[in-house]
């Protein structure tokens, strides 16, 4: 199952929500365990500068332009 979700605080605690739709699309119920794998989403400018192209971005940002202009 994988899903967007936001952590809140309750409390002094800190959780997330599952929406009642995943819940019986998934055959889930209160208070049952199950097993969580959590991975970061990261932001766009965490991406930045990972990539390496043979033409300078602005090259390429240039003939992306002149693509939608013709």
């Amino acid at each position: 199952m994988t899903f967007e979700t936001r952590i809140r605080k309750w409390g002094n605690s800190y959780g997330f929500l599952i929406k009642k739709e995943e819940m019986k699309k998934r055959n889930l119920h209160e208070n049952e365990k199950i097993i969580v794998n959590i991975k970061k989403r990261k932001n766009l400018e965490e991406l930045f500068g990972l990539c390496h192209f043979k033409k300078p971005v602005k090259e390429i940002m240039r003939e992306i332009k002149k693509g939608y202009d013709d």
